[in-house]
């Protein structure tokens, strides 16, 4: 049954490999999810905005809040395209 050590030895080794892996996966998608920062802070958010009178698009990508006011263009604000996912 055991005629060749060697792979014996290699198979222990990728059992062992195989089954770390698998408890770090495992470990990695229990962890809660992180608190929300203070307010302040920047965040990162994938918004794309546009100005309805001259058509200049905007892609806002961090912001200091979940909900940014919308930026400001040809002195009106621009209007919220659609997020980016």
């Amino acid at each position: 049954m055991f005629d060749n050590p060697v792979k014996v030895i290699v198979a222990i080794a990728v059992a062992y490999f195989i089954i770390r892996v698998g408890y770090t996966m495992l470990r990695g998608m229990a962890a809660p999810a992180p608190a929300p920062l203070p307010k302040g802070e920047m965040r990162k958010v994938k918004l794309m905005y546009r100005c309805s009178i001259c058509g200049t698009e905007v892609r806002m990508t961090s912001a200091p809040d979940e909900e940014p006011p919308p930026p400001r263009h040809c002195l009106d604000d621009m209007e919220l395209v659609a997020p980016i996912d």
